[in-house]
């Protein structure tokens, strides 16, 4: 059986050879360090299954090629599919399957990073001491014992990131449209303009589909407590960019930290240090002394890298041998 691996960067590599090794699947690993596009999925020829990643692409005329050269499966090693197109997937009778949770606390824990690096300027203490500047002016935090801290989802990474914050002291409170029962051991479940208004840090852990695009608009960054927080480790359609440069500007919104970006895809998992970024939101976000950006590492910890790579060989091992898959993706009827 041959698998096809795109955005297939050397720790993937890693991951996915010592899983197949301990597996002792027989598999032929390709891999490409390519996006798949639909001018790259010709890199497929005569593969059974494409294994893919976040920001890869998954539409109709990608699904096309891909299937014109019969690939029967696609493989995410992410949670989120909102870059799939299901109709055209069903259409061609793809199996699709996913890693619906790899390591919750490695994203949980990379959250809690973002803020206590922003809230208590350590990025700037660091550059500071190396150049021999040990003054503390401008360095100014507050302590998170005490706070209010807004969880928008409350599933497994919303979950494990409301266990930190709590230990740390915090209120936490959230909003889900669909409340977490176990979330009621951890905080009270409010209306989002609640949590909006009341939270001194406001982290999203939430998929993008269509009901949560730009969630964050303008309205929304109208209703946060002045000064306030804002974390994004999901998706970076959650945030209404341009909106959230302008409350920035403003001073309303007192700090951000993102781990995604709405236009990641042609930038993030690969260097362009050397290179002008022609981005203009990304390099005006980057400007301001209150702006942490990362470049999509939540997921980026030893354990959530073999979890998704056993996940993604058992997802590959029940399509192969027709079994019943807990992670494949329910597909609409074909037409």
């Amino acid at each position: 059986m041959k698998l096809a691996m795109f955005s297939a960067q050397p720790y993937d590599r890693r991951s996915f050879s010592e899983a197949l090794a301990a597996s002792g699947m027989q598999v032929d690993l390709v891999c490409h360090e390519a996006r798949l596009v639909p001018e790259t999925a010709v890199l497929a020829d005569g593969a059974d299954a494409v294994c893919v990643f976040v920001n890869d692409r998954l539409d109709a005329p990608t699904l096309d090629v891909l299937a014109a050269q019969g690939v029967r499966a696609v493989l995410l090693r992410c949670a989120g599919y909102n870059q799939l197109d299901a109709a055209a997937a069903a259409k061609h009778g793809l199996f699709v399957a996913r890693v619906p949770a790899y390591s919750p606390e490695a994203v949980a824990e990379h959250a809690l990073a973002m803020i206590l690096t922003l809230n208590r300027h350590t990025h700037r203490a660091y550059a500071r001491v190396r150049e021999g500047n040990f003054s503390l002016e401008g360095l100014l935090g507050s302590t998170l014992h005490g706070k209010t801290a807004g969880i928008v989802g409350t599933g497994k990474i919303g979950l494990a990131t409301a266990r930190i914050l709590r230990g740390f002291g915090c209120r936490v409170i959230a909003y889900d449209p669909m409340p977490s029962a176990a979330f009621a051991a951890l905080g009270e479940a409010v209306a989002l303009p609640k949590l909006l208004a009341e939270s001194d840090i406001v982290s999203l852990h939430c998929p993008l589909t269509d009901a949560t695009w730009h969630m964050l608009d303008a309205q929304a960054l109208a209703q946060m407590k002045p000064g306030a927080m804002l974390v994004n480790t999901s998706r970076g359609g959650l945030v209404d960019t341009p909106a959230v440069i302008a409350a920035l500007k403003s001073r309303h919104l007192g700090a951000l930290a993102i781990d995604v970006y709405e236009q990641e895809s042609e930038f993030f998992f690969h260097d362009h240090s050397s290179e002008i970024i022609e981005d203009d939101v990304l390099q005006r976000l980057m400007t301001f002394p209150n702006v942490l950006v990362t470049g999509h590492q939540g997921f980026f910890t030893q354990e959530a890298l073999r979890e998704i790579a056993d996940t993604t060989l058992f997802n590959l091992e029940c399509w192969r041998s027709a079994a019943s898959c807990p992670n494949a993706i329910e597909l609409p009827p074909a037409r």
